[in-house]
């Protein structure tokens, strides 16, 4: 599956400690669930066991929502008589 990150979304990483192998991660282990406006969510727990905005988290859970896309359709089409 090829996966293309938003600019956007780059940022929000940024700001919210995620790396682009935990996104992928989350994508291919982890939890996927529907959420709102035709977008598909992943979930996945990390052991973080580390301190972030001076607080100390032994999990961090991380989320990701995107947009399912078809990159390629095959089509075959058969005449019935």
């Amino acid at each position: 599956m090829m996966v293309k990150i938003h600019p956007h979304a780059r940022e929000r990483m940024a700001e919210r400690g995620a790396s682009e192998e935990d996104i992928l991660s989350a994508i291919s282990k982890g939890e996927r669930f529907m959420a709102k406006f035709n977008r598909v969510g992943f979930r996945r727990n990390f052991s973080f066991q580390n301190k972030w905005k001076d607080r100390y988290y032994q999990i961090k859970q991380l989320e990701v929502y995107g947009v399912e896309e078809i990159a390629e359709i095959h089509l075959a089409c058969w005449e019935r008589l």
